[in-house]
């Protein structure tokens, strides 16, 4: 299978090789998959165009259901609460499993105690995006400019808590950077007032990003992950600019409800490695701004566990709170 070329999981974490053989379940009728935040970002484009592979391969369609709100926690509870018969799976974030339960934003349902990982399907970098009349063309003019007004710019996310709000709170901690948080129910209205001004700077993901970025709307500073992105490699990382502390990376995963029965896992997990090893997907995932990765579920636990400690550490340093 095709490994993320970049960033923090490209370690040996997350080298898993294909299923020899088939596992035995095979579902009879159509599989659903919930993605707990609104279309057009990072989890619901990657997880279509699993959802799209995964259904040629298990041979049931697979139907993908928004279900928004609370920072994916309605998503999560409505999978948790399902039957546990391998028909219902959710697009899992570092959001959700990782940031949110720190936060008490999770109350409903406890994601690592109801919901169990069949395989990770991609990682993505972040960019740094402002404004077009923010009168700067670099990273470190951002950084100085910033660093004069300190607390005068306002930037945007996807929620409080949510790993957009928590990678800026990270990125201003290493980069010694004081802006306000303007915190928006999903980042298409986030989008639009920051090519608007209402507000100056974003850190973003590419798949909802981008095509702002081509057509001149906002300006890109920089990206989070380890090597260049493909999509802008005229753009430094976060490394190259002295903030490599602040690097981080974004990922999506398949899990299911707890009592799984685990050929079921197998399987579903076995048809997500090879959807992201098939070429079309790869090539499809990458102009999103998506590395195509998957995992074993021990290895997706072991990702978990990390970014879990992580997170509750800047949350705890940055004392971010939810009202």
């Amino acid at each position: 299978m095709k490994t993320t070329r970049r960033g923090l999981l490209a370690a040996p974490l997350l080298l898993p090789a294909l299923a020899q053989a088939q596992p035995a379940w095979q579902p009879t009728r159509p599989l659903r998959l919930i993605v707990p935040f609104a279309p057009g970002g990072s989890t619901d484009v990657g997880g279509r165009l699993i959802a799209e592979r995964m259904g040629e391969t298990l041979g049931q369609s697979v139907v993908v259901e928004n279900r928004t709100g609370a920072g994916g926690a309605v998503g999560a509870e409505a999978t948790a609460r399902s039957a546990p018969d391998g028909y219902t799976m959710m697009v899992a974030t570092n959001g959700g499993f990782t940031m949110a339960p720190h936060l008490g934003l999770m109350r409903s349902v406890d994601v690592r105690r109801e919901l169990s990982m069949a395989s990770m399907i991609f990682t993505t970098d972040v960019i740094v995006v402002v404004n077009q009349r923010i009168p700067v063309n670099t990273i470190a003019e951002f950084l100085a400019y910033v660093r004069e007004r300190p607390g005068q710019l306002s930037f945007a996310t996807s929620g409080v808590g949510t790993s957009t709000h928590l990678f800026t709170e990270l990125f201003m901690a290493v980069s010694g950077t004081q802006m306000v948080h303007v915190p928006y129910r999903g980042s298409g209205q986030a989008m639009a007032d920051l090519v608007s001004g209402t507000i100056q700077v974003m850190i973003d993901q590419p798949a909802s990003s981008i095509a702002q970025v081509r057509q001149g709307a906002i300006r890109a500073l920089a990206t989070s992950g380890g090597q260049r992105l493909s999509l802008l490699p005229d753009i430094p990382t976060f490394a190259e600019a002295g903030l490599g502390e602040a690097s981080v990376q974004s990922w999506g995963a398949i899990a299911v409800p707890a009592g799984t029965p685990p050929a079921a896992i197998e399987r579903i997990g076995a048809a997500v490695r090879e959807a992201v090893s098939h070429p079309p997907v790869v090539q499809r995932m990458a102009a999103a701004g998506l590395d195509a990765v998957g995992s074993t579920p021990a290895e997706m636990e072991q990702v978990i566990a990390r970014d879990y400690e992580r997170w509750g550490r800047v949350i705890r340093e940055r004392n971010i709170r939810v009202e």
